[in-house]
């Protein structure tokens, strides 16, 4: 595992799911980790199994970011880690899906996004150095999925947001770089019965469903110092649920 001893990390939406298996990852690399939900009283039951911090955000709220980062600085003296995770997937038909619909969905992903990255670069300018991994995913900017037409924008969205972002501190010391999970168990598909589990996993060439903890292994990698040449990039993780070019790409060679 990577060494982040002495860096100071904030992952947003860490209380549970692929949140959770970040911050889990962050610790174990030696990272001091503040947890920022929110749902408060989730964070603080993960900070207590993972002995991080937990803090409140609301990723919609401008203020409420700024208060995140100046309680994070006044009580660790720096912010070196910024892991924008937090995010929503409701499933809609396009033909139901409301205006509402669509615009909270671009509020908490995308511009939630948005807001954690610009408001954490003041302070890692000011230390020459910074490291921002946004969660986003394959769906929207490599696959689509029946219900996530807002999902798939906003992520999409979040990407292009990355790339341009990146360029314009590169020369600042900050790297920013997006992970892009597949099918991961959360609590949230968990909840779906295990045929369907089971179901998911068979079109997977790696035949079952990603961890948290996959997801953070990356995040650890990309926010570490020996990813100091890496900037603008995703990093996709999904058993290589991309790479068939049709369902039957999956079985085994046809023999004869």
């Amino acid at each position: 595992m990577f060494d982040l001893q002495d860096q100071v990390a904030i992952v947003t939406g860490g209380a549970a799911g692929i949140g959770r298996g970040i911050v889990s990852a962050l610790r174990e690399a030696g990272a001091t980790v503040v947890i920022a939900d929110l749902n408060l009283e989730a964070a603080q039951k993960t900070a207590a199994d993972l002995r991080s911090d937990a803090l409140l955000v609301d990723v919609t709220s401008r203020d409420s970011v700024r208060n995140l980062y100046r309680d994070v600085v006044k009580r660790y003296g720096r912010i070196d880690i910024v892991c924008s995770n937090a995010g929503v997937f409701p499933n809609c038909s396009l033909e139901d899906m409301t205006d509402e619909q669509w615009d909270t969905m671009f509020a908490i992903n995308t511009h939630g996004t948005f807001t954690v990255v610009q408001e954490a670069l003041p302070h890692m300018k000011k230390a020459g150095y910074g490291r921002i991994v946004i969660t986003t995913s394959i769906t929207g900017s490599h696959t689509g999925y029946p219900g996530w037409a807002h999902y798939g924008a906003s992520k999409a969205a979040q990407q292009g947001f990355m790339r341009s972002a990146a360029l314009e501190v590169a020369r600042d010391g900050i790297t920013i770089n997006g992970v892009l999970p597949g099918n991961i168990l959360t609590e949230g598909l968990e909840g779906q019965g295990q045929e369907y589990l089971d179901q998911m996993a068979r079109s997977i060439p790696m035949h079952r469903l990603g961890s948290p903890r996959d997801i953070g292994n990356a995040a650890a990698f990309l926010a570490s110092r020996e990813a100091g040449y890496i900037t603008g990039q995703t990093l996709i993780i999904d058993g290589g649920q991309i790479l068939p070019e049709s369902p039957e790409a999956i079985l085994p060679p046809y023999e004869g």
